[in-house]
């Protein structure tokens, strides 16, 4: 795997994880509601009138796109696997923004994510 294939890869995994954190800002902006067929509507108009969600909606459009120019110049049993390095970067990026905990067990499972990456990636 060339540089520019690795780039687009990691750019499409990067997006894919800052659309997440978007998802998440915008649902902590709207808070916990009762999901219930009278209110779906009301719910569904406030979480999209949400900035972050908006953005992380774009996130994910443009993710799309960069993943498949990505897999155009890698074989998508490569490319996939590192997939999972959206795992590690929203733990980390959620433990810092928003105080999620990230406790020995998850930063365990983090190193696995991180060395499977590399195995796969180096083959």
């Amino acid at each position: 795997m060339n540089a520019a294939s690795l780039a687009l890869i990691l750019t499409g995994v990067l997006l894919n994880a800052a659309a997440q954190l978007l998802l998440k800002a915008g649902a902590n902006a709207v808070g916990s509601f009762a999901f219930t067929p009278s209110n779906i509507l009301d719910a569904g108009f406030e979480l999209v009138r949400q900035w972050p969600i908006i953005g992380g909606l774009a996130c994910y459009v443009v993710s799309v796109v960069v993943w498949v120019l990505g897999l155009t110049r890698v074989d998508v049993s490569v490319a996939y696997p590192l997939l999972s390095l959206g795992y590690v970067v929203n733990a980390v990026a959620a433990w810092y923004l928003f105080g999620e905990s990230l406790g020995a067990q998850r930063m365990i499972g983090i190193g696995v994510i991180i060395v499977g990456v590399v195995l796969v990636a180096r083959s």
